[in-house]
């Protein structure tokens, strides 16, 4: 029974989207150098604004720190927030035609089509754009293009759960052990969570959603939440599976992935304005982006030439249990996904808590 109340529940996702060219949809190749490039942004003014989403505000400290650590004189202006919000703050400044930002790197992949058909966006090829995997880039019109592929493990800090050796499956979770050990994002808070849930509800049923509430998990606010209170001593949540923490996540942490579900891969999306006021050095600032030089660095690289140190999946496409494509299609059927989050806010409420970006946990 639960598993044709979840078939109920979860059909209705289209399975595609096709991109409609805007006008003037010819992108402009870049052939310069890098260097090139970097004299011509620092001729501008030598500033970069970026929205970024996330939520928390240092969470792309480390990026602002390369980009101006191997462009000296230049300053990147990143600001992180919900990219729920960043997107409707952007659509402001579309209508009143006041764009002051250069570039967005957003979760909302649904929005990044739309913008294209409007002309918002740039028709740009950095270096390297050729290298993206073809799923995650308009490759007509070159205005949008995944640059990292962000992802949610299990994890769970070995001092706090001594006796468990590994988690393997979402149905682990639900194992007396974990009783009062389980934090997790609200999934009608964040469309990423809301997916993780679909996904594992398709395979595991509403029986699955039902008995993890048994275990009396831990509700937050914000993906990064989880992982700062199953590493911290003063919080006595241990275990998660909503939170991003690469292939590296410290000591005492573990991760894993899921045999039983699905877990949630996709690719971050960037874009420059079409109105950008700085597009040389947005135009540097993407093309460090994709750079192999960047990419390297990155937990799981977007372009298909990169193997990532870090990573030990080399062809996120061929990865056993994720579809990094399957986000986007999820993103775009609007009437789904307000359907599934309704379905967890009435069974949960709304989103208790201030933003993650102001709460102190």
């Amino acid at each position: 029974m639960s598993r044709l109340l979840t078939t109920a529940l979860l059909l209705g996702q289209t399975f595609a989207y096709d991109t409609v060219l805007g006008f003037n949809s010819r992108p402009t190749v870049e052939t310069r150098t890098i260097d090139e490039i970097y004299s011509a942004a620092l001729k501008e003014g030598g500033t970069v604004t970026v929205w970024h989403g996330g939520d928390e505000k240092d969470q792309q400290d480390s990026l602002k720190s390369a980009f101006e650590k191997r462009f000296p004189g230049m300053t990147l202006n990143i600001t992180v927030d919900l990219s729920k919000y960043l997107d409707s703050e952007l659509d402001q400044q579309l209508y009143h035609n006041n764009v002051f930002v250069d570039s967005i790197v957003l979760q909302t992949l649904q929005d990044f089509p739309r913008w294209q058909q409007e002309g918002a966006l740039l028709n740009y090829a950095p270096v390297g754009f050729d290298k993206v995997y073809p799923a995650f880039k308009d490759s007509i019109s070159a205005s949008w293009y995944g640059y990292s592929v962000f992802f949610w493990s299990l994890s769970w800090n070995t001092a706090k759960l001594p006796h468990v050796s590994n988690i393997s499956s979402y149905s682990d979770f639900l194992k007396p052990e974990f009783k009062n050990q389980i934090v997790i994002t609200y999934p009608n808070d964040d469309d990423a969570v809301l997916f993780a849930f679909y996904q594992i509800m398709q395979q595991l049923g509403t029986k699955w959603f039902d008995d993890l509430l048994k275990q009396n998990p831990r509700w937050v606010r914000g993906t990064a939440t989880p992982f700062t209170i199953l590493s911290g001593a003063n919080y006595s949540q241990s275990a998660t599976f909503t939170s991003f923490s690469g292939f590296n996540p410290g000591n005492n942490i573990k991760i894993s992935f899921p045999t039983d579900a699905n877990f949630v891969s996709w690719p971050q999306t960037a874009a420059i304005l079409k109105d950008a006021p700085h597009p040389e050095s947005a135009k540097l600032f993407h093309n460090f982006l994709l750079s192999s030089e960047f990419q390297k660095t990155l937990p799981l690289s977007a372009r298909q030439d990169i193997n990532s140190s870090s990573s030990p999946y080399h062809d996120i496409m061929h990865t056993p249990h994720t579809n990094p494509t399957a986000f986007a299609r999820f993103m775009s059927d609007r009437v789904t996904v307000e359907r599934v989050r309704f379905f967890f806010e009435n069974r949960l409420g709304t989103a208790q808590g201030l933003s993650p970006l102001i709460d102190d946990i």
